[in-house]
């Protein structure tokens, strides 16, 4: 589903974004459904459902993982790859759980951000939560 006119027209970088684990990949926390290791989620171990903002800078990618329930996802600006498609701005995103991808924000990595090459940025809602793949 596409829904057209959708954008974040905000100061991306703003936001209070937190670290992951991996290099060009933030997050928010909206809800989450198993807080019990704060740490953990912010180290992108989590494995808990939630509710989520996501950063990827262009190039950058949230690591293979496999939804133990389903995940919804809208893009709020830029785009992204994974194993089903190209998904840009204003794009809605179901996963069925047990679907398995790993994203990669597109843009050129290494390149200045800018409304050209702009950070791709996830509302994410993973039900039950995800494994990580190849850990």
């Amino acid at each position: 589903m596409k829904i057209d006119g959708l954008r974040f027209d905000g100061d991306v970088h703003s936001l209070p974004w937190r670290e992951t684990q991996v290099e060009g990949v933030f997050w928010i926390p909206l809800h989450l459904d198993d807080w019990d290791d704060p740490e953990a989620h912010t180290k992108g171990r989590a494995r808990g459902g939630g509710s989520v903002l996501i950063r990827m800078d262009p190039g950058c990618g949230y690591p293979a993982h496999r939804h133990a329930g389903s995940e919804d996802v809208l893009v709020l600006r830029g785009s992204y790859t994974d194993e089903f498609g190209a998904h840009r701005e204003g794009d809605f995103v179901h996963y069925a759980g047990g679907t398995a991808h790993g994203p990669v924000a597109g843009g050129v990595p290494g390149a200045p951000l800018s409304d050209e090459n702009p950070a791709c940025v996830l509302y994410a809602s993973a039900h039950e939560g995800i494994e990580l793949l190849g850990e």
